[in-house]
Formats: structure tokens, C-alpha cells, sequence
């Protein structure tokens, strides 16, 4: 709402401008830090005053002497050196308020005006060799608010998650079962759940067993091979493993309410020769070299030294086939973002994921157990081809082909993700190496007091490390939230201080309200950090029921929401229509109540520079502040025992706003808010 009106003031300063001087400029309209200099503000005074050679505030009052006062507003006036400021007409705003969708579709969204027809989004992308970890849950949380917002916005959005099926992780997880444990695949088929905390150890114990001697290691790269060329008992080994890690990793994400379009896998890159038709583009253009001598002797390189993005490095020359043979995580990397350009002229095969809601591209091996091989050119899989029958009657969507593509990927992997952009540059495709963008990220770790009540010692916080394998699996944590937040709802209930003074709520919804707080906890402190932050994870931060948390968030909403039951309870109407508040005098909207009204009015100006800086913490911020805007004035403007209808009224058409514009930003949070705590 306020992002039109300041659109509509815009317009209306422009033609004042051109009456007045006859010239075209742009104004900049702000939003005043002070409520007393008005609600929107521009400065185009003070940006002229050069070029017309004029004191800005002469500029201004002339400026104001032409213009039009848009409908909408009840006074323009001119403060300070030169600021032309504009007041609402309170009344009038609160009523469009009242039904208006706080975040809209936007023309806007993300890339600007002209976006591109469909964003791909990818995130998440574990390694499938183990357990998630604390750190994979920002990634995939910040890759699924951007994907929500984008929605939200307008924009088609396409979610993918990359499965590394074929890398050196899994790889030494087949080496540990294999070589180290002895396991046959039916061995390795028949281990218990939660596969992926047996793969965690048996990940570590493989790092320790080759530093016992060097030569082990040729067993990974024999391994890497088979992967690679999909054949043989290590190959099957390798497709169960992952086959059952990808279903662990998808129910860890499903707590926290991710969910994914399109699983990709390296393994199918591979077997369908995307590398190979990418490769021979790169020899094609010049872009790759085969070095003869020195220590790249045997490989493929993309020769990067005269690239002004890569002066300075010391080895700048990045190797894509190594010289056994392999192709480097980069080089599939290159195919992978060809083809979601739609640049390949390739394409999948498609299946739904054991039947489930997401698709994959679709595996060779068509069990879980990794039956018999099936390298024979056909999937085995139903629904297994190119935009054909699901065999449930819906078409297989049409994948890739985006405009823009954002990975989400860790901060550590910046230089990868600019060589992906150079083969793209390389290639002639400089248009989509501008619109391949890489949404990094800090790091997480725990804070000391954390990490001590998850089983680690120490002062210092806790960082992750698969490899030795420290840190802490995804789902132990938030067993741990569920687990502090149920204790937290039955004492306070115990206390008789429920929040919301929930006296009703049954005892057998405690479960269901602690795994809601404990996801709310979760998402919001992963989204409410900047992403240049390294950010200590703590439990009891998390879980607050007061400052920046998910539950403050819930708490907030309970509470507006309780207020309208109460008006249920005592016949009271619990809906103000708009019509009402449009004719509610002036003096029923004092500042702290206004404040709070135009907050909320910024939510979609907010979600759209979200999205377009890929600053996701600022949806978090202005959730928090709404929130804490409405505790504010929670006591101080009582709604129920409210004599003087007009004031009820106007406090209710303010609570309902605060409630809808926070449902809005939640929804984008991903942050559940129960009816009652």
C-alpha cells in the first residue's frame, strides 16, 4: 500500500516540477524518520538546487504553490531546508488497508521489471553420504524463503536440489562400507534406520583408516570410476547409499516444512553425456586446454589467467577432466547450468521420488536396494521419459529453460561458482552468465552453551566438520527445540500462564504446538541473520518468547487473534468493514496506533527489495518490528472494555491489519502460527 502512494506522490512531484520549471525529474519520496515531518517525504529540493540555482527551500514552497494534492493524502507542507512532506488522511489509508493483500504479485519481483519467465532456484544440495548437519538447515532454509517470496511476488519459481551422487563423499562412504566394514550391498541394504547417522560414523571412520596408510586411497578413486561409469557392485553400493541417504535428507527438510520440483543427479549428468555435449562446446570455443607438461600434465583446463575476474591467483588454470579420466566437480557443474539455461539441447528423464511429491531425473537403478543393473538406455521407471504421463494421468512439468538461476551455495564456494559463470562467458552465453547468480552465506556454528547441552565440550563455539566428523545431525537439534519447547509450553501451563490465556487448549495438542515453536525457532533465527554473519546457533536465543524469535512471532499472532475471540465470546463484532473506517474521525488514530498502520502498509516494498538484494533478513526484521510495534500498544489501546465505539473501532481495524500483514510474512518465513499457545 505505502509503496503506491509513494508511486502516486512521485507522479504528482514530477508534474509539479515541470510546471513549475519545466523540467523532468525523477523525485525520490522516503519514508521520514520522524512521524511529525509527515509519512512520505522527498528531498528533490535539496537534488535541484544546483541545477536551478535556487535555495531548496524556495524550490520546494514553489513546488508545492503547483502541485496537486493526490486524493488520498490531507496536506503537503515544507520542513526544514527544502523537504517536500506529505500526510495521509488516516482514516481513508487504514480502510484500503483493511483489505489490502500485503504482499501482492509485482511486476518488480526479483530481477525488476521484465523478469525472466521462470527463476530457478537451487538449494539445499547435501552431499548424500550422511546425515544433514546444522549448517545445511540455513542453506536450505534461506533457498526455500527466497523461493517462497519469489511465488509470493509473481514470479514462476522452479526449486532444485542437487544430488552430488557421485563425488568423493560418496565415494569413501562405499570405500568405509566395502573395503573397510566388508559389507555386501545386501549387507549395506539391510542396516537399520536412521541410515544416515550410520553413514555419519562409517564417513568419519574411512578419513581415519586412509590417514593409517596413503595407499587406501586408490580405493576412492577406484571407486569414483565405477560412480561414474554406473557399473559394477561398488556402483550399486553407491546408488543404494544414496537412494537412502536423498529419503533421509527429504524427511530431515520436511520437519521444518522444505520440500523441493526437481531432485537432480550428478550420477544422471553423467549417463545421459551432459558433460560430454558441454565438453565439446568448451573444446569448440578454446574455452578448455589439454596440458602436456607441468603439473596439470593429462588434463583438461579452462586457462583463466588473462580473465581480469581472476588476476592475482597463484594457479588461476582450473583443471575440469583430470588427467585419469574424472571429470571434475566444476566441469559437471558447467553442464548442470547449461541445461537449466535450456543451453544444452539435452534433456532428462523424469520419475517421481518413490512415488512421493518431488520429481528426480531418473535413476538407472530403479530400487532402493540397487536390484540388478539396468545401464541398458531404459529407466525401469514409470513415467521415466521427457514430458510424458507421470502414469498417474499429470504431465511431467517442463524443468529448466530458466531466465535466472540462484544457487545457494556457502560462501567458501564463490570462486567455483565465478568459474561456472566464466564457462558460461566462455561460450559466448553472457547474458546468462549475468543472470547466473550465486546466493552465498556464512557459515553456522554453535554457541559454547549450545554445543555443551548437545554432548560437546568447550569454551569456544562449535564449528561442523563432516570429514572428522563433528557436529551436530540436523535432526538431533530439533529434537532438541521440540524437546525445550514442550518443556517451556508445560510449565508455563503448569504456571497457569499460558500465553494467549489458553485455559482450553487440549493437553494432547502439546506435541503438535512444540514441533510448531520448535520450526518457527529454527527458521526465523536462520533467516534473521544477514548472510555476510557467521552465526552461533543458540538454543535458548531461538526459543525466546521475547526480542527477535520465531516464537515472539507466534506469541503475537496468538494474541491478536485472541482478542478477536474474545469479541466472539462477548458479542462484540470481531470484523471492521472498510466502509466504517474510512469515516472514523481523525482523532481515533494517535501516533503509536498510525505507526503500526504504516509499518505494516511496507510489507510488500520490503519482500520486493528482500528478493531483488537476495537479503532475506530483512523480511525477518520487519516481521519482528510489526511484532513488536503491536506489544507496544497491546495495553495501552484496549480493545474489549472500549466504551467509545469510534476508538474500538479503530484499534480493531489496526489489530486486524497488524495480524494479516504478519501472516503474510510468516507464511514467507516459513514460520507456522498455531491458533492458540
Amino acid at each position: 500500500m505505502l509503496q503506491r502512494e509513494r508511486t502516486t506522490v512521485a507522479g504528482a512531484l514530477r508534474s509539479a516540477l515541470s510546471r513549475a520549471f519545466g523540467i523532468d525529474h525523477d523525485p525520490v519520496v522516503e519514508v521520514p524518520p520522524q512521524r511529525s515531518l509527515g509519512d512520505l517525504a522527498s528531498p528533490c529540493a535539496l537534488h535541484l538546487a544546483r541545477e536551478l540555482r535556487q535555495a531548496p527551500r524556495a524550490i520546494a514552497e514553489r513546488v508545492v504553490e503547483c502541485l496537486e494534492l493526490p486524493e488520498g493524502f490531507e496536506r503537503v507542507t515544507v520542513e526544514g531546508p527544502g523537504y517536500v512532506n506529505f500526510r495521509l488522511a488516516r482514516s481513508r489509508f487504514a480502510a484500503a488497508m483493511i483489505d489490502a493483500v500485503p504482499v501482492a504479485p509485482s511486476a518488480a519481483a526479483g530481477a525488476g521489471a521484465g523478469s525472466p519467465a521462470k527463476v530457478i532456484v537451487e538449494h539445499t544440495n547435501i552431499n548424500p553420504n550422511k546425515a544433514a548437519h546444522i549448517g545445511h538447515l540455513r542453506n536450505a532454509v534461506l533457498g526455500d524463503v527466497l523461493a517462497r517470496s519469489l511465488r509470493q511476488l509473481g514470479q514462476a519459481t522452479e526449486v532444485q536440489n542437487y544430488i552430488d551422487d557421485t563425488g568423493v563423499q560418496v565415494a569413501d562412504v562405499v570405500v568405509g562400507f566395502v573395503d573397510l566394514r566388508g559389507c555386501s550391498v545386501a549387507d549395506i541394504e539391510a542396516l537399520p534406520e536412521p541410515f544416515d547417522y550410520v553413514c555419519w560414523d562409517v564417513y568419519a571412520e574411512v578419513g581415519r583408516w586412509y590417514e593409517g596408510d596413503a595407499a587406501r586411497l586408490e580405493l576412492r578413486r577406484r571407486t569414483l570410476h565405477a560412480l561414474e561409469a554406473g557399473e559394477g557392485r561398488r556402483a550399486e553400493a553407491g546408488r543404494l547409499v544414496a537412494r537412502r541417504i536423498v529419503a533421509r535428507h527429504l524427511a530431515t527438510m520436511a520437519r521444518i516444512d522444505i520440500d523441493y520440483d526437481l531432485l537432480t543427479r550428478e550420477s544422471e549428468i553423467l549417463r545421459l553425456d551432459f558433460f560430454v555435449a558441454a565438453f565439446e562446446q568448451l573444446k569448440a570455443t578454446g574455452a578448455v586446454r589439454f596440458e602436456e607438461t607441468g603439473k596439470n600434465a593429462g588434463c583438461w583446463v579452462m586457462p583463466l589467467a588473462d580473465s581480469e575476474e581472476f588476476q592475482g591467483l597463484e594457479d588461476p588454470d582450473k583443471v575440469i577432466v583430470r588427467s585419469d579420466g574424472t571429470v571434475t566437480y566444476v566441469g559437471k557443474d558447467i553442464a548442470y547450468q547449461l541445461w537449466k539455461f535450456g543451453l544444452l539441447g539435452r534433456d532428462f528423464e523424469y520419475a517421481r521420488f518413490d512415488g512421493g511429491q518431488p520429481w528426480e531425473t531418473a535413476q538407472a537403478a530403479a530400487t532402493a536396494g540397487g536390484g540388478e543393473d539396468e545401464r541398458d538406455g531404459e529407466s525401469g521407471r514409470e513415467g521415466a521419459s521427457p514430458r510424458e504421463d507421470d502414469g498417474d494421468g499429470g504431465r511431467v512439468p517442463d524443468f529448466g529453460a530458466g531466465g535466472r538461476v540462484i544457487n545457494v551455495i556457502d560462501a567458501r564456494q564463490a570462486y567455483l561458482q565465478r568459474i561456472v559463470r566464466a564457462g558460461l562467458e566462455a561460450l559466448g552465453h553472457h547474458d546468462e552468465a549475468r543472470e547466473s547468480i550465486h546466493f552465498a552465506y556464512e557459515m553456522v556454528a554453535l554457541s559454547a552453551k549450545t554445543a555443551e547441552r548437545l554432548g560437546f565440550s568447550g569454551d569456544a563455539r562449535l564449528e561442523m566438520s563432516g570429514r572428522k566428523g563433528i557436529g551436530v545431525k540436523a535432526d538431533d537439534l530439533l529434537d532438541q527445540l521440540e524437546a525445550k519447547s514442550r518443556a517451556e509450553i508445560l510449565e508455563r501451563r503448569a504456571a497457569g500462564g499460558r500465553a494467549g490465556d489458553d485455559a482450553d487448549a487440549d493437553a494432547g495438542d502439546v506435541d503438535l504446538l512444540a514441533r510448531q515453536i520448535a520450526v518457527a525457532a529454527l527458521r526465523f533465527f536462520m533467516a534473521r541473520a544477514t548472510t555476510t554473519r557467521v552465526i552461533a546457533f543458540d538454543i535458548d536465543d531461538a526459543t525466546s518468547f521475547e526480542g527477535e524469535s520465531g516464537p515472539y512471532l507466534q506469541y503475537s499472532a496468538v494474541r491478536a487473534r485472541n482478542i478477536r475471540r474474545r469479541l466472539r465470546e462477548e458479542g462484540l463484532p470481531r470484523e471492521v468493514p472498510a466502509s466504517r473506517i474510512a469515516g472514523l474521525p481523525p482523532e481515533v488514530w494517535p501516533d503509536d496506533l498510525w505507526d503500526l498502520v504504516l509499518l505494516a502498509s511496507q510489507c510488500q516494498e520490503v519482500v520486493e527489495r528482500a528478493a531483488a538484494t537476495l537479503e532475506l533478513s530483512l523480511i525477518a526484521r520487519h516481521a519482528a518490528d510489526l511484532a513488536q510495534k503491536f506489544h507496544a500498544i497491546y495495553h495501552r489501546h484496549p480493545i474489549l472494555h472500549e466504551a467509545d465505539e469510534d476508538l474500538r473501532d479503530a484499534r480493531l481495524a489496526v489489530t486486524r491489519i497488524f495480524e494479516r500483514s504478519l501472516e503474510a510474512l510468516a507464511e514467507l518465513l516459513g514460520v507456522p502460527l498455531p491458533e492458540r499457545m
